[in-house]
Protein backbone atom coordinates (compact mmCIF):
# COMPACT_ATOMS: atom_id res chain seq x y z
CA UNK A 1 0.00 0.00 0.00
CA UNK A 2 1.30 3.20 -1.09
CA UNK A 3 0.80 6.37 1.11
CA UNK A 4 1.16 9.61 0.50
CA UNK A 5 3.20 11.39 3.32
CA UNK A 6 4.58 15.26 2.25
CA UNK A 7 3.96 17.28 -0.61
CA UNK A 8 6.71 19.47 -0.97
CA UNK A 9 6.97 22.90 -2.81
CA UNK A 10 9.99 25.07 -3.45
CA UNK A 11 10.44 28.71 -5.05
CA UNK A 12 12.75 31.41 -5.63
CA UNK A 13 11.82 34.67 -4.73
CA UNK A 14 14.15 37.34 -5.54
CA UNK A 15 17.34 36.44 -3.75
CA UNK A 16 15.67 33.73 -1.21
CA UNK A 17 14.04 30.74 -1.52
CA UNK A 18 10.93 29.51 -0.54
CA UNK A 19 9.67 25.81 1.10
CA UNK A 20 6.33 24.56 1.90
CA UNK A 21 5.81 20.99 3.50
CA UNK A 22 1.98 19.90 3.25
CA UNK A 23 1.26 16.60 5.41
CA UNK A 24 -1.77 15.55 7.03
CA UNK A 25 0.23 14.79 10.37
CA UNK A 26 1.25 18.64 10.48
CA UNK A 27 -0.69 20.20 7.84
CA UNK A 28 1.71 23.73 6.08
CA UNK A 29 4.70 24.24 6.94
CA UNK A 30 6.87 27.02 5.71
CA UNK A 31 10.50 27.22 5.54
CA UNK A 32 12.50 30.45 4.17
CA UNK A 33 16.39 30.60 3.54
CA UNK A 34 19.15 32.78 1.05
CA UNK A 35 20.68 29.57 0.45
CA UNK A 36 19.03 26.40 -1.15
CA UNK A 37 21.11 23.70 0.72
CA UNK A 38 19.95 24.91 4.25
CA UNK A 39 16.71 25.50 3.15
CA UNK A 40 17.06 21.86 2.08
CA UNK A 41 18.09 21.00 5.57
CA UNK A 42 15.68 22.74 7.57
CA UNK A 43 12.48 21.07 5.27
CA UNK A 44 14.59 17.48 5.83
CA UNK A 45 15.06 18.13 9.82
CA UNK A 46 11.83 19.31 10.40
CA UNK A 47 10.13 16.45 8.57
CA UNK A 48 12.72 13.78 9.77
CA UNK A 49 11.46 14.99 13.31
CA UNK A 50 7.54 14.73 12.68
CA UNK A 51 7.85 11.59 11.46
CA UNK A 52 9.81 10.35 14.33
CA UNK A 53 7.94 11.95 16.67
CA UNK A 54 4.38 10.19 15.24
CA UNK A 55 6.20 7.29 15.30
CA UNK A 56 6.69 7.10 18.82
CA UNK A 57 2.97 8.42 19.67
CA UNK A 58 2.02 5.28 17.41
CA UNK A 59 4.28 2.57 19.25
CA UNK A 60 2.02 3.96 22.54
CA UNK A 61 -1.11 3.77 21.45
CA UNK A 62 -0.60 0.21 19.80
Amino acid sequence: MQEVLYNIEIKRDENKYLGKIYSEIDGVREFKNEHIDRLLNDMTVDMQLTLDEFSNHSIIFE
